[in-house]
């Protein structure tokens, strides 16, 4: 048995607490930093980073598949799954390693096994207590599913996903938000037959509605199937495949249904009750500088209420590091973060949806411009459609940007500036863009609302 006392105790090493535990020791504090698996967290092992280094694999299938049009003569002769994984792996492992020499550097005690939250001060982790002047629960998700659909045999879930080491014929995805259409992306890319069922009308269902209609487009036009509206009922599996039905009777058929319904907080068992920290179906409230209701304790990243993005686990946790050193950081709101989803077409969106400006600024209180990508020279080389929607308050600040083509993602710098920074049309028009980039469709789009269009009428 071992005690273990520092100025900050973080159960949890995902993109939450590895930030909050690097900010802190960059601020003088000592941290001990509690993982039961490794460090890096959902985001990396199994999450962010081994999704899009597929997604990569399924755009250079996608790039070889189309070569013809561009003059090359190339050919798809299949896809070596198990080597795709090796790919990947490859990636993980080394930013893995990367990450872990950077905690070692900054001298970060790094205490592995299961935490459990025994005292707003103390975590017990097997036979050993740590003891912190303050602790940040950053425990993060796990993939959640529906009442009575139970994972196992061919119903698997994005981290079961993931372990194939063969391209299934077809699939049934269950759940049309990003985690569902990006691994839609993927296996249409490498030659599945996809199918997804989502509840709500639209896929994507989070992003502006324009946005999300757009999207089915081209889903459509991939051959990439879905049902909408209807809600799933339930679903048989034998030896050759899985039935899933709807409640208004429809069937679909396949080799796999992936569960991708979203996330759910990782705390139960954990002692965050017995303690006395408030919960919210599992979730942990906290208040715009990210305390719970006990003093000195903080929650961050995927088990706060709110968007569950790696990104703003991270900033989470920079904040309260920061906020423990006294540096009053700002507070950081869910609508101005960025959010990308990395199928083809990405999809990247920041600030208000225009539903959400005509709630907040009624219909005669905001203007809309949508700059189609047509009229940008390198959306047409790289054979990409979309556009960029940019909404602005009457006379007054950016509101949202909310952008749909093939690496839109890479855009979103940009945009969040100009939203979080309240700025004008009128000031962001004169900035020069890169010719011929896509960025200068966001320049486009930004002149033509400030009133003063160029390429577009």
């Amino acid at each position: 048995m071992t005690d273990h006392t520092f100025d900050l105790v973080i159960l949890g090493a995902g993109s939450g607490g590895y930030a909050a535990a690097l900010r802190a020791s960059q601020l003088g504090m000592s941290v001990g930093l509690i993982e039961k698996d490794k460090v890096g967290g959902t985001c990396l092992h199994v999450g962010c980073i081994p999704t899009k280094a597929l997604l990569h694999a399924a755009e250079v299938a996608d790039s070889a598949r189309h070569s013809e049009m561009f003059g090359v003569k190339a050919s798809l002769e299949g896809i070596d799954l198990p080597a795709v994984n090796t790919y990947r792996d490859g990636i993980v492992s080394s930013k893995h390693k990367g990450l872990q020499g950077l905690i070692k550097a900054r001298g970060i005690t790094t205490i592995e096994g299961e935490g459990t939250l025994i005292s707003p001060t103390t975590v017990q982790v097997g036979s050993d207590t740590v003891t912190g002047t303050n602790v940040i629960l950053a425990t993060g998700s796990y993939p959640r599913t529906l009442p009575g659909l139970e994972i196992g045999g061919r119903v698997i879930t994005s981290e079961q996903a993931l372990q194939l080491d063969y391209v299934p014929q077809s699939v049934i995805v269950l759940g049309g938000g990003v985690i569902g259409v990006e691994f839609a992306s993927v296996w249409r890319s490498f030659g599945s037959e996809v199918t997804i069922v989502e509840g709500l009308d639209h896929l994507v269902p989070a992003e502006d509605e324009s946005v999300s209609k757009q999207f089915e487009r081209a889903y459509r036009k991939r051959g990439i199937n879905f049902s909408l509206g209807v809600r799933f009922q339930s679903v048989t599996q034998t030896d050759q495949g899985v039935t899933v039905t709807l409640e208004d009777g429809q069937t679909f058929e396949a080799d796999l249904l992936l569960v991708a319904v979203g996330r759910g907080p990782r705390t139960d068992g954990m002692g965050f009750d017995t303690v006395g920290v408030t919960m919210d179906r599992g979730f942990v409230p906290t208040d715009e500088r990210l305390r719970t209701n006990v003093p000195g304790v903080y929650a961050v990243g995927d088990i706060v209420p709110g968007l569950q993005l790696a990104h703003r686990g991270f900033q989470h946790g920079i904040f309260v590091a920061e906020e423990l050193a006294g540096l009053n950081p700002q507070v950081i709101n869910d609508d101005h973060i960025p959010k990308v989803t990395y199928s083809e077409p990405e999809v990247a969106s920041v600030g208000l949806s225009e539903s959400k400006a005509v709630e907040a600024y009624g219909q005669d209180g905001i203007a809309i411009y949508d700059y189609n990508l047509a009229g940008n020279g390198k959306s047409h080389i790289l054979e990409t459609a979309g556009s960029i929607k940019v909404i602005r308050q009457v006379d007054g600040p950016i509101l949202g940007v909310h952008m749909i083509g093939a690496r839109v993602g890479e855009l979103i710098g940009e945009a969040q500036v100009a939203v979080n920074w309240d700025a004008y049309p009128e000031d962001v028009a004169p900035l020069l863009h890169a010719h011929p980039t896509q960025n200068e469709a966001l320049g486009e789009a930004f002149l033509a609302i400030a009133g003063k269009p160029l390429h577009a009428l």
